[in-house]
């Protein structure tokens, strides 16, 4: 069900104790007005998010909650979306209504994305109150995969406390370690790595701090079972509502503003979530240099590039005025394969030079740097064999420019 309007005067409609899940992204007190334009720029979706004090926002916010506990079960759960604008407010006002002892968790979504701050640290999380109605409440545990450094063969081992009191490994009366059952991996904490939406993802809309369909899944796992009823008052672009319907769950979404009525049921038409491949692979897929390369960028004073073909390092910033990227010869492709590779990922980034390692030297032999010019591309060749390139890069008038190649 999808209501347009006010979500004070539309839950005052719904009847009492009716709702499994609450989700709140309301407003954050940023003082501004959010915008966004759609990826063909054809459309700009945009609302306001300005008060006239910090009490104003907080009644705005305390009638709303005070609905939202009337329509939760008792099994019910509220989570509130909310950054570091008004968060230790907000925090106080879910105490007053739905009791200090009902809270459950601060949940710490964390992300990467760069911002424009200047004279602050990077924003790089907002976090999600967690309140149940009651002790009575669903809470569904979900798993993660253990830790690289997790040595399994522990985990897997039962244990017991011995006469001091302390955790041993449990053995049976033949002194054999006794081995537990099949572990489903580590317990969900209360930091969630989900990565923020990319401008390419396939569920953008181009609606003003949308969320990824992932992180409202992982709520609606957590707090309801299939058919549960989940409530949005501020329903947006209709994300939540999305992750409902893909988990088979029934949920009613309410927003004051029509666009965001009109995208939420052309999302529901044709619902789509956008999978992670860091959530799926994990970090460690990503990182793809060898140790011997890794050790060659530290001697060059260079920053590393990942799951690039073509690139394996960009001269550092404080080195270089320009990009300038540098390319290692794999093992297995020769040294005109590796310099092709190189150029083509230049001239898409409009570089005017580049260096490349060359890995490929059977006699073992010392070369010296070679400067050149390769497909209209300032070039310098290093040799991986002299772990003095270092000295070589002293001053980056050295390669850069190469104006006559030698």
């Amino acid at each position: 069900m999808l209501l347009h309007g006010d979500c004070l005067a539309e839950m005052k409609l719904l009847e009492d104790e009716t709702i499994d899940l609450a989700y709140l992204d309301p407003p954050f007190f940023t003082q501004k007005k959010h915008a966004l334009k759609t990826r063909d720029n054809r459309e700009e979706f945009s609302f306001e998010d300005t008060w006239g004090s910090l009490g104003e926002y907080l009644a705005f916010i305390e009638s709303r909650l005070l609905e939202c506990r009337r329509v939760l079960k008792n099994t019910g759960s509220i989570f509130l979306h909310c950054d570091k604008n008004a968060s230790c407010y907000l925090r106080m006002k879910l105490d007053e209504v739905f009791g200090i002892e009902n809270f459950r968790n601060e949940i710490i979504w964390t992300y990467k994305r760069w911002t424009n701050s200047k004279n602050s640290l990077q924003s790089a999380h907002q976090s999600i109150y967690y309140y149940s109605k009651s002790d009575g409440y669903k809470f569904h545990t979900l798993y993660k995969d253990y830790a690289v450094t997790t040595n399994i063969d522990q985990i897997l081992q039962e244990r017991a406390r011995n006469e001091h009191g302390k955790s041993v490994y449990k053995t049976d009366n033949s002194g054999n370690i006794v081995f537990g059952r099949a572990k489903k991996g580590v317990p969900l904490g209360d930091v969630w790595h989900i990565p923020f939406l990319n401008p390419k993802a396939k569920e953008r809309v181009g609606y003003p701090t949308q969320k990824p369909v992932l992180l409202l899944e992982r709520i609606i796992k957590l707090s309801t079972d299939p058919n549960d009823l989940v409530l949005d008052p501020f329903c947006g672009s209709g994300t939540t509502l999305v992750a409902a319907q893909l988990q088979g769950r029934r949920f009613i979404g309410i927003d004051k503003s029509i666009d965001a009525i009109n995208i939420s049921k052309e999302r529901l038409r044709n619902p789509t979530k956008t999978n992670s491949q860091l959530l799926e692979k994990g970090e460690r897929e990503y990182l793809n240099k060898t140790n011997e390369e890794i050790q060659i960028i530290r001697q060059l004073g260079a920053l590393p590039v990942q799951r690039n073909s073509g690139i394996d390092a960009f001269l550092s910033p404080a080195c270089s005025r320009k990009l300038i990227p540098i390319k290692i010869q794999k093992p297995t492709e020769t040294f005109h394969e590796a310099l092709q590779k190189l150029a083509v990922a230049a001239k898409k980034r409009n570089c005017d030079s580049m260096i490349i390692v060359r890995t490929e030297n059977p006699r073992h032999e010392r070369l010296c740097p070679v400067k050149t010019c390769f497909d209209h591309i300032n070039l310098l060749v290093l040799d991986s064999h002299d772990l003095a390139v270092r000295n070589w890069l002293k001053s980056i008038d050295q390669i850069y420019p190469l104006a006559v190649p030698e």
